[in-house]
């Protein structure tokens, strides 16, 4: 097992990990730009070292700093997060390369899955159900009319680079596919330094259900159920819930099985989930992330795990402390997102906080790095905290969250907190009743009104 760990990213994540390794009897690195030097993962880790200025490219983004951070503090590995570094095939290989451990899957498995023709090659091959589409990169206009004659329309273009909604564009017919293509290359562009884009079929109204995976690198795989993602806005999650409330134990099986194959079958190591979109009980394979999500905690809530510990101990050489029978869904999670946002508009709204109390009691999680006091920079994400409940049930579990939300201050910034308060009174959510473009239709509806 490792001395220490060194955590490459800030925030609630960075002081997840320093938690389980605090629990592990593993020391634990703080790095932080100038900005974050009153930050609350620098006061907690054991060890804390400046590694540039609040820019995350002269900081969060700079290998060179990081790796001169293990070998000056003797960090033996590298606990990335997520975000900034976690999925960057180079920063993994490069620790490699220098005899140090990164805390996730291998260089070789981060390069396949971030290319998204790739990725979706490979999960075709592997057996995991894919949207129809395009079999690659699409070069010009002449394909891409034949390719979506081929699907039928309504299609989407996606970058093949991309991420967060840009280079994303949707068109349901000729005439519309010839503006979509080009602006979707020419965003892919200038986001990505790449403007190649692919096309496939356009679903009308799915869900978004991930799958959460779990290898040892030696062949062996779990799956820990799925996650329902679908209140989304601009293609960024902001409620996820555990397990999903329109899949059956089945499904579940079924789906989940395939992915756990599926990454057993490439000796995968680490945490990963496969996202799907999901209409009319078919499953269409999106993507696969290879590093811990945002909201893994509502998976750890429901089977009683800590996926973070996993990781560490397969990045060890010890492998998982379950197998795919020890896991047994106990009643059903939320976790919604709390931003630095001001509504409607969802602007960010770095600031000082003045006040901050955390709800707490039977069921209720927490996790943030504000404190009383602490003024959140400008430079980077605007989430702040996200708040997970638990219940037997999914009724029990959103009236846990009604009641923690309300116990909620954050004062000193605008939040999105009473979005939340908002949304739990609506019945569609109360029954589990919406796909991804509910919530941007409904945002639309509440501008209307105003």
């Amino acid at each position: 097992m490792f001395d220490k760990i060194l955590i490459a990213n800030r925030g609630e994540i960075a002081l997840r990990v320093i938690r389980a390794c605090r629990e592990m009897g593993i020391a634990s690195v703080a790095v932080h730009s100038t900005a974050d030097s009153d930050a609350m993962h620098v006061r907690m880790a054991d060890e804390s070292i400046c590694i540039g200025p609040p820019s995350s490219t002269d900081s969060y983004l700079n290998k060179a700093a990081i790796i001169s951070a293990c070998e000056i503090t003797g960090a033996q590995a590298v606990h990335p997060g997520y975000g900034f570094l976690s999925e960057n095939e180079a920063f993994a290989q490069a620790l490699q390369d220098h005899g140090i451990t990164f805390i996730g899957p291998s260089a070789e498995h981060i390069r396949i899955m971030g290319d998204k023709i790739t990725a979706k090659e490979t999960a075709l091959a592997l057996g995991i159900p894919v949207v129809p589409g395009s079999e690659g990169g699409v070069a010009n206009f002449e394909d891409a009319i034949g390719v979506a004659e081929g699907i039928g329309f309504p299609v989407i273009i996606k970058a093949t680079a991309g991420g967060g909604g840009r280079g994303m564009k949707v068109a349901k017919n000729a005439q519309e596919l010839e503006i979509a293509f080009r602006t979707a290359r020419s965003e892919a562009k200038n986001a990505f330094g790449n403007d190649e884009v692919y096309i496939e079929k356009y679903l009308q109204k799915p869900r978004h259900i991930e799958i959460q995976v779990f290898g040892d690198g030696k062949g062996n795989a779990v799956h820990l159920g799925e996650r329902d993602c679908s209140l989304q806005r601009r293609h960024q999650k902001v409620f996820e819930e555990a397990p999903g409330p329109s899949i059956t134990a089945e499904m579940r099986n079924k789906i989940g099985n395939i992915c756990a194959e599926a990454v057993a079958k490439i000796n995968y190591i680490g945490a990963g989930t496969v996202e799907f979109l999901y209409e009319d009980g078919e499953f269409f394979f999106i993507e696969m992330n290879t590093r811990l999500q945002v909201e893994h905690p509502v998976t750890e809530a429901i089977f009683g795990v800590d996926l973070v510990r996993e990781q560490i101990r397969v990045a060890a050489g010890m492998g998982m402390s379950f197998t795919q029978s020890d896991l047994e869904i106990n009643g059903h999670a939320i976790e919604v997102r709390i931003n630095a946002e001001k509504l409607p508009n969802f602007s960010p709204c770095p600031g000082t906080v003045r006040v901050f109390h955390a709800p707490g009691g039977l069921g209720v999680r927490m996790d943030s790095a504000l404190y009383a006091g602490y003024s959140i920079p400008p430079y980077y994400d605007s989430l702040i905290g996200k708040l997970i409940v638990h219940g037997r049930d999914r009724p029990e579990a959103l009236a846990r969250l009604r009641r923690a939300l309300g116990e909620l201050i954050i004062d000193g910034i605008d939040t999105t907190i009473p979005l939340f308060s908002t949304l739990l009174a609506e019945p569609d959510v109360q029954n589990g009743d919406y796909n991804i473009h509910w919530l941007e239709k409904w945002l639309d509806a509440q501008l209307g009104q105003h």
